[in-house]
C-alpha cells in the first residue's frame, strides 16, 4: 500500500472505532456524531489502530485482536469510565431506571456485576475493536491487510492520543466516582490475563489447538468446505441476541453458552478450505446489524426530540448498510476474498 493509502486507513479506523462503540446502537443523536469523533476518537480510534498494528506486527490473526479487545474492554469500563464498579453510572441518562438490576449478578465484596461485564466488554471486543478493523481492512484489500500501517513516528503519535484521550474521557466520565483500590487491582490484573495470550507463540497456541480433546463425533473440520458467509452472520447476530433473555444468572449462564457455541462453531468454521475475507467481514457483520435494529427501541444518553431520535436511527441505518456495502463489493474480486484464517 502506498503512504497515502495506509494513512487513509488509519485515518478511517480512528473515525469508525468511535462511531461504532457509542453511536451504532443508538447512544448519540445524529447532531452529537461530530462531538463523539472529536472527543472520543483518540481513546477509541488510538485503541484500535494501536491493537491492529501490534497484532499485524507480530504476525497474529483475530483470537489476538479480540483477547486485546477484551483488554481494551476491560480498561475502559474498569479504569477510564470505571462503569463496572459505579451502580449510578446511568442514572443522570435516559437509560435511568431502564437497565437490569446489576445486583441480581454482583459478585460480594467486589461490586461487580458479571451481567454488565459481559455486556460492556463484549460490546467493546465487537464493536469498538473487531468491526472496525475488519470493515477498513476488506475495503483496503489484500496488500494491506496483513502488513502495519505506521511507522514508529506514527505509532508514537498515536500512543500519544490514546493517553491523553484517556485521561480526559476519564476526568469527565467517572462523575464523582472513584473506584476502590481492589477494584483498581482486579481490572489491571484482567488486563494482564487477557494481554498475555495475544501473543503467546503461534506454534504453542496451534500444538495446544489440536491437543485439546475434542468428543469422538466432531471430525476434522479440514475435511469439509466452509459455509456461505451469510451463516456466519446468522450464528453471531444469535449470540449478541442472547444478551439479557432473562434476568440473573440464568440470563448470565444462557449468554455465555451461546457465545461459547457461536466461538466455536466460527473457529472450526473458519479451518475449512473456502474460508476467506468475506466470512470473517459476516461475522462481524452480525452484531453490527442488531445494534442498528436496536437503535430504533432505546433511547439516547441525552433527552431528544422524536424527530431528532428517528433521524439518527435512519442514519445509523444508511451507515450500517453502506460500511457492509463497501466492504462485500470490494471483496467480490477473486483477490480480494483470499483465504483468511482466523489464527
Amino acid at each position: 500500500m502506498s503512504r497515502r493509502r495506509r494513512i487513509a486507513a488509519v485515518v478511517a479506523l480512528g473515525v469508525l472505532a468511535p462511531w461504532a462503540a457509542e453511536c451504532s446502537w443508538g447512544g448519540f443523536a445524529l447532531r452529537d456524531y461530530l462531538i463523539v469523533v472529536v472527543f472520543l476518537g483518540p481513546m477509541y480510534g488510538g485503541a484500535v489502530i494501536l491493537i491492529r498494528e501490534a497484532v499485524r506486527r507480530a504476525g497474529r490473526g483475530w483470537p489476538s485482536i479480540a483477547l486485546l479487545g477484551a483488554a481494551f474492554g476491560v480498561f475502559m469500563a474498569g479504569l477510564v469510565d470505571q462503569s463496572l464498579f459505579n451502580p449510578d453510572y446511568l442514572d443522570d441518562t435516559e437509560y435511568a431506571g431502564m437497565i437490569r438490576d446489576a445486583t441480581l449478578t454482583q459478585l460480594p465484596g467486589l461490586g461487580l456485576s458479571v451481567g454488565d461485564a459481559l455486556n460492556f466488554v463484549g460490546n467493546h471486543i465487537v464493536l469498538s475493536v473487531c468491526l472496525p478493523i475488519v470493515v477498513v481492512e476488506s475495503i483496503v484489500g489484500p496488500q494491506g491487510r496483513r502488513e502495519p500501517w505506521l511507522g514508529r513516528w506514527g505509532l508514537g503519535a498515536v500512543g500519544v492520543l490514546f493517553v491523553l484521550g484517556s485521561l480526559l474521557i476519564h476526568s469527565d466520565a467517572t462523575k464523582g466516582f472513584a473506584a476502590a483500590p481492589h477494584q483498581i487491582g482486579v481490572a489491571v490484573a484482567s488486563i494482564v490475563v487477557l494481554v498475555g495470550p495475544a501473543f503467546v507463540p503461534r506454534s504453542l497456541a496451534r500444538r495446544l489447538a489440536w491437543s485439546w480433546p475434542r468428543p469422538k463425533a466432531w471430525s476434522d473440520p479440514r475435511t469439509k468446505p466452509a459455509p456461505a458467509a451469510f451463516w456466519c452472520a446468522v450464528v453471531t447476530l444469535i449470540a449478541a441476541a442472547s444478551s439479557d433473555l432473562v434476568p440473573g444468572w440464568g440470563g448470565v449462564a444462557i449468554n455465555v453458552a451461546v457465545i461459547l457455541t457461536a466461538t466455536v462453531v466460527i473457529v472450526r468454521w473458519s479451518q475449512r478450505p473456502g474460508w476467506t475475507q468475506r466470512h470473517v467481514l459476516a461475522a462481524f457483520s452480525g452484531p453490527l446489524v442488531l445494534a442498528a435494529a436496536v437503535a430504533y427501541v432505546v433511547p439516547n444518553y441525552a433527552p431528544a426530540s422524536p424527530t431528532q431520535a428517528l433521524l439518527g436511527d435512519v442514519t445509523i441505518t444508511v451507515v450500517t448498510v453502506a460500511l457492509l456495502t463497501a466492504g462485500f463489493l470490494r471483496l467480490r474480486q477473486g483477490r480480494n476474498n483470499e483465504f483468511q484464517p482466523l489464527n
